[in-house]
């Protein structure tokens, strides 16, 4: 199975999810054409990485998520070095009956993969969801990839980090490491 045939797989599921109420709506500014399916060469990262300190004070890597303007920023030495959108854990998960807020607090990656990533839980009940670029912070909780049409100023995770999937994949393969800080602010 190709990779763009297995991401409308997960697109079908995200329609699903949606019925059920576990999505949200994409952004009507992402486009999703066949051209340019599963992220959009147009999208403007800039109105996100805007949204995080330019500067901070820390040594070495850290990446920093700040699930209230839906914002992750990547730093070096306490530089900016890049950053994007990113949704985090939901309030409330229907199908789990319980909120599924990310964790909050100060985490070291301990997991990577790679694009073929996958939840061993989501869906309910056999898992199966792609998380490509997956990097594991605490718990089960990731930064992971996701399509662009399910990136919203919304957190609607199960507890995952969802960002754009060029972006885990530069997290991925030229950023982080096991051991690099993952800091989640609070929201």
């Amino acid at each position: 199975m190709t990779l763009r045939n297995v991401w409308r797989n997960s697109f079908f599921i995200c329609i699903f999810s949606f019925l059920l109420g576990a999505c949200t709506n994409h952004r009507s500014s992402y486009s999703t054409s066949s051209s340019d399916y599963p992220y959009s060469a147009n999208y403007d990262e800039s109105k996100y990485s805007l949204m995080m300190p330019q500067k901070i004070s820390a040594k070495g890597k850290v990446i920093i998520v700040d699930p209230k303007v839906y914002a992750w920023g990547a730093y070096e030495n306490g530089q900016f070095v890049r950053g994007g959108i990113a949704n985090a854990g939901a309030n409330f998960c229907p199908d789990e009956n319980r909120p599924c807020r990310t964790t909050t607090g100060t985490f070291r990656i301990y997991s990577m993969g790679d694009v073929n990533c996958a939840s061993k839980i989501y869906p309910i009940p056999k898992g199966g969801a792609l998380m490509p670029y997956c990097m594991f912070f605490h718990q089960g909780e990731s930064l992971h990839g996701s399509p662009d049409h399910i990136l919203s100023e919304n957190n609607i995770s199960h507890g995952c980090i969802h960002m754009r999937i060029p972006d885990a994949e530069w997290l991925r393969y030229n950023f982080a490491s096991v051991g690099t800080k993952v800091v989640i602010e609070p929201y």
